[in-house]
């Protein structure tokens, strides 16, 4: 992880949470991220001078790393230093994952991996992002956006969603729900949510969605509609539809089925080979269903998730 002159502490503090610190709730014996910072000198002075970071190693630390994680910082139009930007480019060019959380996106523009690609940064720089790099694909309202090679994650808080994609990505469903836990965070919002939700003042009676989303959660294999979460939260479906909107930022649809694939994807990880009761028990209905909503997810069939992600690939987490 890139620690420049400004960065943001917290999108440091996030990523060294997710990926830089032991994991007891997986019972584990060993890590499955080793994390070192460096920077462009020893002393790193930190977003407005609330402290500074001493010993950092140098920017060659970045040359046997996997993947590159390069926080932001809140003087964006400055640009990043020479030898940031050369330290970018070639952690990029031999391979290695690139991702950049909240203005870190500006970093990325900056030493030209992001031309003609989608990608995300916080709203409030959007004008100033695009403006600067036009030929960007800015994706203004969207949490984050993985391209791959490139993520991009949008304002500081995204910084978690993306953290708990890659650990999905990389460990399955599973694993990535016991990290959500540990960290009191929720388990899966999809990158295509919105940055910005509106959250208006409550009206009585109570109108979260929280009771509703336990409940469903309970009944994922159940034929359930819209129309019955509707019906459960005793208010029409155009009221239901604005009130995901207002507090997830997606549809009950797409909910509901994300919540389904989430749970065939963690049926198969724990040895579930039948695809057809996969279907059935995740909602999913049938087994073409669920091989189409697995590639549309995660770019795997079902028989491929379970060579990477099913028993035995690693060690199993506890209950």
């Amino acid at each position: 992880m890139i620690v420049d002159e400004g960065t943001n502490p917290f999108e440091v503090g996030c990523a060294t949470e997710l990926f830089g610190l032991p994991r007891p709730e997986l019972g584990l014996t060993r890590p499955l991220y080793e994390v070192s910072l460096c920077g462009p000198t020893p002393g790193i002075r930190m977003n407005h001078g609330f402290f500074t970071l001493a010993d950092v190693p140098g920017l060659d630390t970045a040359d046997g790393a996997d993947t590159l994680v390069v926080p932001g910082r809140p003087d964006n139009v400055v640009p990043r230093g020479p030898a940031v930007l050369d330290t970018i480019r070639r952690a990029h060019a031999r391979g290695a994952r690139v991702v950049s959380l909240c203005t870190g996106t500006f970093a990325l523009a900056e030493a030209g991996l992001l031309d003609g690609r989608r990608a995300a940064t916080h709203w409030l720089w959007t004008d100033s992002f695009r403006r600067l790099h036009p030929r960007v694909l800015l994706e203004p309202d969207v949490l984050f956006v993985d391209e791959g090679d490139i993520l991009t994650a949008a304002g500081s808080a995204a910084a978690l969603d993306l953290g708990l994609h890659i650990w999905r990505e990389d460990h399955g469903a599973e694993i990535a729900g016991a990290v959500s836990r540990r960290l009191v965070f929720a388990a899966h919002r999809d990158g295509g949510q919105r940055q910005f939700v509106e959250r208006p003042m409550p009206h009585v009676p109570d109108e979260s969605l929280a009771p509703l989303l336990e409940w469903a959660q309970e009944r994922l294999g159940e034929p359930l509609t819209v129309t019955d979460l509707a019906e459960r939260a005793a208010v029409s479906p155009a009221t239901l539809h604005r009130r995901f909107r207002a507090q997830l930022g997606t549809t009950p649809l797409a909910w509901l089925t994300a919540e389904r694939v989430t749970l065939a994807r963690r049926l198969m990880e724990r040895g579930e080979e039948r695809l057809e009761v996969v279907a059935a028990r995740s909602g999913l209905g049938t087994a073409a269903n669920l091989r189409t909503r697995l590639r549309r997810e995660t770019g795997l069939s079902p028989s491929a998730y379970r060579r990477r992600f099913g028993p035995g690939v690693g060690e199993a987490i506890t209950s």
